[in-house]
């Protein structure tokens, strides 16, 4: 058809094939109409004949019937597609089927009410632009449950496919707070989340699961539910010092190497800093540290690696510890906490390795309560310790990059009442949807 005889050529100033509507092919623009609230499209099908779906005999024709789908947004306006679909008779005498109407998936899904195009704009939109349920019925003049109820069983389709725990190599563990509300009311606070840290198929950790409760239990029913098949690929699986998940991993991945994370070591000995200059503190002035107090006033620095320290922040650390005498427990333990924090920036894994087995040697016999406690969790995660070195620096990181995004999205939505509706929309949001083949995602 040439382009002056488009149908949107007044409306839009486009030729007959333009975007509105190059994802149907099998549709006809018959008219656009530019109305306060967006674009309405008259279309109709381009096939003549059509066959009945219960025997396959050629049908007759017997009028249209106009049935309105929302489509996505064009150039920031809503559109909505008014389809004439052609309703056809078969006088087949033995055929159950009197009476049909047109259909076409590739354009909407039977009694859907937004075409296929909306669905994956919208599933795009959730995943990429941070965007939520609302805001999208806004942009598509419609309502949140519309919205939903089409997004929905997309995603509950691709969360069940098996296909996307396939290749998991390296596997993190974490837990999580989905809400903070009555456990009676809305059940279980907690909830523990895997991750993929696989380094190739894909360019960042991607979540996996989200099951209630923070417990080994919980996580050792999901690898069971997995199957031998997907325990027996892992090879690598990282967690925090919790004892639970390390029981649920020795109890299903026997021949996967368990790491502990280097982030949460490194956050036990700023801990046991912190908890020996309060205890100082109360010991050498009776209260609280308050501004003006020396250990109060180094409290940041503290936190800070040695090596990144300026003069000035060198000169405030070495006036506090000789500000008293009791002081010399808060050096110690910071001089202990930076040697922990050493053992993961050293030139190569054997020296970082021989650093962290000096360590959990000495640590344990410190006169400091709270360091001789740091040196007794070390030695008795010593083997999950050490593993960092002989796995090229395994961690856990990838899965606190997860939480956050899960973390952004809640907030984002403004928290969720439905554990369902949130578990699929974390798994979407962060990438556990997109090993799925659905070409909807």
């Amino acid at each position: 058809m040439p382009n002056s005889t488009c149908a949107c050529s007044d409306a839009l100033g486009r030729c007959d094939r333009c975007d509105l509507l190059l994802d149907f092919p099998s549709l006809h623009l018959a008219s656009v109409v530019k109305g306060r609230t967006g674009l309405v499209l008259e279309v109709e099908s381009c096939d003549p004949v059509a066959g009945c779906p219960g025997c396959g005999v050629i049908a007759a024709g017997h009028g249209r019937v106009m049935v309105e789908v929302i489509d996505a947004p064009w150039a920031g306006r809503p559109v909505r597609i008014r389809w004439r679909k052609r309703r056809w008779i078969c006088h087949e005498g033995i055929c159950e089927v009197v009476s049909f109407v047109e259909q076409d998936p590739e354009v909407c899904a039977p009694r859907g009410l937004l075409s296929t195009r909306a669905i994956r704009w919208a599933i795009g939109q959730l995943r990429r632009e941070g965007a939520t349920i609302q805001g999208l019925a806004r942009q598509l003049g419609t309502t949140w449950n519309t919205v939903w109820s089409q997004v929905r069983p997309l995603l509950i389709e691709a969360a069940n496919d098996p296909s996307r725990f396939e290749g998991v190599q390296v596997l993190g563990v974490d837990e999580h707070i989905w809400h903070h509300r009555d456990p009676r009311r809305r059940g279980p606070k907690e909830l523990t989340g895997m991750v993929d840290l696989t380094r190739g198929p894909h360019p960042t950790a991607r979540l996996l699961d989200l099951v209630p409760g923070r417990s080994g239990k919980a996580y050792r029913d999901w690898l069971d539910k997995r199957g031998e098949t997907f325990r027996r690929k892992v090879e690598i699986a990282t967690l925090d010092p919790f004892q639970g998940y390390k029981n649920a991993i020795d109890d299903q991945l026997e021949d996967a190497t368990c790491v502990l994370d280097a982030f949460h070591i490194v956050k036990l000995g700023g801990a046991a800093v912190d908890d020996v200059r309060r205890r100082i503190q109360q010991e050498t002035l009776g209260h609280r540290g308050r501004k003006g107090d020396p250990l109060y006033g180094i409290r940041h620095i503290l936190r800070a690696g040695r090596e990144r320290l300026t003069p000035r922040q060198q000169t405030r650390l070495a006036s506090a510890f000789a500000a008293h005498p009791d002081h010399v427990a808060v050096e110690v333990a910071y001089h202990c906490s930076q040697d922990l924090r050493d053992v993961f920036h050293q030139p190569t894994p054997a020296r970082g390795r021989q650093l962290a087995e000096r360590l959990i040697a000495s640590l344990p016999s410190c006169p400091i309560p709270e360091i001789t406690r740091l040196g007794k969790t070390l030695h008795r995660w010593r083997t999950a310790f050490l593993a960092y070195f002989d796995t090229d620096g395994a961690s856990n990181g990838g899965t606190e990059a997860v939480n956050g995004i899960i973390e952004l999205g809640r907030r984002t939505a403004r928290g969720f009442r439905n554990f369902e509706h949130y578990r699929l929309r974390m798994l979407l949001i962060t990438g556990g949807l997109d090993a799925s083949p659905h070409t909807q995602l």
